[in-house]
């Protein structure tokens, strides 16, 4: 696997990881569900997932987003362009494109809470691949539909989603997410005895 692509697909991300990791080390408080139960009797979501730690994760993600955006033009005219980094469209584009990444990780991870409610699965359990996954999936669902819905409404002639994320770039994701996620919950569990 080139060096480069691997780079380059971390790269597209950081928003997405800085989000995940944001809303489980800031959340708390008010459930999303608000302590309801589904038909199941299940809770809907259940208390991992806080409007405090998606409003906190977005708002982070998307912090850790515009700076590296404005890393990635310093570092295209510098003696590092050969990496290639992504700069997410710049100014203005970099704002629907940095929040769908942002909400697009979060919103894949309370999806997938769900269907861990739904199969009986606890806080904390883990559920291989569906956690490790799920908020990647949600990255690239999310800014492939605004990244369409840009070039539909004429705010961009190409779509950043297809001119940023080659097939390379997905199975690079998709290969190495599982790893990191797994390394960084069993460290945040270590560190504070909480669950995920």
């Amino acid at each position: 696997m080139d060096y480069l692509i691997v780079i380059q697909a971390l790269w597209l991300v950081i928003p997405a990881y800085i989000a995940n990791g944001s809303a489980l080390l800031v959340g708390g408080g008010t459930p999303i569900d608000f302590g309801k139960k589904w038909k199941d009797g299940r809770r809907i979501f259940g208390d991992g997932k806080t409007w405090r730690g998606l409003i906190s994760g977005a708002f982070l993600g998307m912090t850790g987003g515009f700076a590296i955006t404005i890393a990635a033009i310093y570092i295209a005219d510098s003696e590092f362009a050969f990496l290639g980094l992504n700069d997410f469209g710049r100014f203005p584009l970099m704002i629907p494109i940095i929040s769908s990444i942002c909400f697009g990780a979060l919103f894949g991870d309370i999806l997938e809470s769900f269907f861990k409610r739904r199969f009986g699965k606890k806080r904390g359990e883990n559920w291989i691949p569906f956690d490790q996954l799920d908020f990647i999936l949600g990255v690239l669902l999310f800014s492939f539909v605004i990244s369409s819905l840009l070039q539909i409404i004429g705010v961009t002639a190409n779509n950043w989603f297809f001119d940023s994320f080659s097939l390379w770039h997905i199975l690079t994701l998709l290969i190495i997410t599982p790893f990191f996620h797994l390394l960084a919950n069993f460290v945040h569990k270590k560190a504070s005895g909480k669950k995920a």
